[in-house]
């Protein structure tokens, strides 16, 4: 049956919407994977605002230089004894971790294969080499980093006061048949000793808008 005309003008509108959004969306995706050039400079922090963080796009399995190294994520903590003493727990690593939980599971959840790896790639790229945050982003890093390293240690994350978390780095060794000599031994990158927050504590988020809500 044929729309009346109300329902005709509510859908044109509708699919111009759309379309007008599909175009925009199309070109901001373009242009946040293309080279370098006059319009991604001029308009630069627009499409990164569009894309960030909802349509985040990573190439990285197209790259002519495929990653040969490993990345593993270590965290270790200060710990406060009810006497009020303090200590440095070693270093824990995550990474192999969620490596266990993965190996011999036919179907491992995202978390446990991505979670750490997009952590500190997100951290990375919003902080200088100096670990000095850029902008918004930088800060939202941190946190994000110092949650999951909560999550992590909650057995003991009421005794936390501070944890840091560093990346070490490893070349994946040469096949035993190549003659190429691997350098394999491990490149360490320390983060700064950060204090830790009751929203950072597992429960602490939902105490603390329950509080805010008081």
């Amino acid at each position: 049956m044929a729309l009346s005309m109300p329902y005709q003008v509510v859908l044109a509108v509708a699919l111009a919407v759309v379309g007008v959004f599909a175009c925009v969306h199309l070109a901001m995706v373009f242009l946040h994977v293309a080279p370098s050039n006059t319009l991604t400079k001029r308009h630069g922090q627009a499409v990164d605002d569009w894309v960030y963080p909802e349509f985040e796009q990573n190439w990285k399995l197209f790259a002519p230089n495929p990653l040969q190294q490993n990345v593993s994520v270590e965290v270790r903590a200060e710990l406060v004894a009810a006497d009020g003493s303090r200590r440095t727990t070693g270093w824990i690593d995550l990474t192999a971790q969620d490596a266990e939980a993965i190996r011999h599971n036919p179907m491992p959840s995202h978390a446990q294969q991505n979670e750490l790896r997009r952590a500190v790639d997100f951290y990375l790229n919003s902080h200088s080499d100096d670990h000095t945050p850029n902008g918004m982003r930088g800060r939202l890093s941190e946190e994000y980093m110092r949650r999951i390293a909560m999550l992590r240690l909650a057995d003991r994350s009421g005794d936390v006061e501070r944890v840091q978390l560093r990346t070490v780095t490893r070349a994946v060794p040469a096949p035993a048949w190549s003659s190429e000599k691997t350098d394999t031994a491990p490149s360490y990158r320390d983060f700064p000793w950060w204090p830790v927050t009751d929203a950072d504590r597992p429960a602490g988020a939902d105490r603390s808008r329950t509080e805010a809500g008081r």
